[in-house]
């Protein structure tokens, strides 16, 4: 158990804010890369249609759905490489990274042939018919390539955050998506590709970063003498851990698919209008998770050099600027709202019925930034049993909530606002209170302790 009775600033890291502050802020940069891919996707492929808009929103969910499931490659390298730096085991960190690395590749590959051969059943799986169909299924098969590219950069930024680098993906992340924007321009328009340049664009922008990060945990392994072959000990260990991981993402991804399944039967107008308020949450929520990562990185390495104290006090820190920075976005979204819906689309519809649900999503910030925080903080410490049956309960939570809404009947703009109230509301409100149980015991710092 954490020694209460030692002083807390004899043991908590010196300057921690500006520790906090080191790694969240590049941290930002980075993690909001993929949502910028997604908002610029949508504002292209937005002035082609409402069809083209739906048939992206309904792709996305379900190629996001596989890719947020993998999301444990860099969930599992971070504190693993962490705790090995804060204990002074260099190689045995990189070696952590490798066997990251190594399985990226290999859950990549099974996974873009099965998509690429899945595509058209997955997406009449979610309820979509004609143009809408037609497009989600062209941007679903070629977006598949850049899957495997995305897991090799979930397992290289795991690698970099457990030494404490984020200034690095911040680069990797800036140069990648100013290379996506130019490519899909090219390939949407200029080529006349439709929504199938708009998926080759961003394939080729995440190979682009990810051959970054394969040279650099190649030259990092070289330079202290590990060996690039795969240690099979090592990857069956992440996969153990990642597969609490992955049911903790499940139990989210199922929540949001399940939101698209009873938005989808509201018509295409509300459709489109979701693709564009889930990919404003995602970008939103990437930016609050910057603290996330901060967490991971700090609880890990504290942990390893066995400073529990130092951990408590970082979570403390953490979680009052969690609350801060969704205060923050909340007002900045709420501001922008009845503006937001033109940057994307010139459709007047799905303008009106958009603005009501930002509202919400704005409201939700706060609870946001605090649950995104302790997600952080228990995924560094390696408490991923309880993060993965949390996520189940919250999710029995939020399914009545969701049939509520789908089974009322109300469409349009009321039926929008009342799917993102179960949603931004209800849902993460859900979260907040199994997350803060947790954190208020010592237990998540016995788990995380070597």
């Amino acid at each position: 158990m954490p020694d209460r009775s030692a002083p807390a600033a004899a043991q908590a890291p010196p300057g921690h804010a500006r520790e906090i502050l080191r790694l969240a802020i590049p941290a930002l940069g980075a993690l909001i890369a993929e949502p910028l891919f997604l908002l610029a996707d949508s504002a292209i492929v937005g002035h082609l249609g409402v069809a083209q808009l739906a048939g992206v929103g309904l792709a996305s969910a379900v190629l996001h759905t596989a890719v947020g499931l993998m999301v444990f490659l860099a969930y599992s390298t971070t504190p693993a490489v962490a705790r090995a730096i804060g204990d002074g085991q260099l190689a045995k960190a990189l070696a952590a990274g490798r066997d990251g690395v190594w399985l990226a590749l290999m859950l990549g590959f099974v996974l873009a042939a099965a998509g690429f051969v899945a595509a058209e059943p997955l997406v009449g799986l979610m309820g979509a018919h004609g143009e809408v169909r037609t497009f989600a299924v062209d941007y679903l098969r070629w977006s598949m390539p850049g899957l495997v590219a995305m897991l090799v950069i979930f397992a290289g930024t795991g690698v970099l955050r457990g030494l404490q680098d984020t200034r690095t993906p911040l680069v990797v992340a800036t140069a990648g998506f100013g290379l996506n924007i130019v490519l899909n321009l090219w390939l949407v328009y200029g080529l006349g590709w439709s929504v199938t340049g708009s998926a080759v664009g961003t394939s080729i922008a995440q190979w682009a970063m990810a051959a970054v990060y394969l040279v650099m945990v190649q030259r990092n392994a070289a330079r202290s003498g590990v060996s690039l072959l795969p240690d099979w000990h090592g990857i069956r260990a992440m996969t153990r851990i990642g597969s609490w991981l992955m049911l903790r993402t499940l139990s989210l991804r199922i929540a949001i698919l399940a939101t698209v399944l009873v938005v989808t039967a509201q018509g295409a107008v509300n459709l489109a209008a979701h693709q564009l308020a889930m990919t404003i949450f995602s970008f939103l929520a990437f930016a609050l998770d910057a603290l996330a990562i901060a967490a991971q990185a700090l609880i890990g390495k504290e942990l390893g050099a066995s400073n529990p104290v130092g951990a408590r006090l970082l979570t403390r820190t953490m979680t009052r600027w969690g609350l801060g920075f969704g205060v923050i976005t909340g007002l900045l979204l709420a501001t922008v709202a009845p503006w937001a819906g033109a940057l994307f689309t010139s459709d007047p519809g799905v303008h009106s019925v958009l603005v009501s649900a930002l509202w919400v999503l704005a409201a939700g910030q706060p609870v946001a930034g605090y649950v995104f925080v302790l997600d952080g903080v228990l995924i560094g410490a390696g408490d991923a049993r309880y993060l993965a049956l949390a996520g189940v309960v919250n999710l029995a939570v939020y399914v009545p909530m969701l049939l509520a809404v789908g089974g009322s009947g109300i469409s349009g703009a009321a039926g929008l606002t009342w799917l993102w109230v179960a949603f931004a509301v209800g849902y993460m409100a859900a979260r907040a209170l199994t997350l803060g149980i947790r954190a208020r015991s010592d237990r998540w710092m016995v788990l995380g302790s070597p």
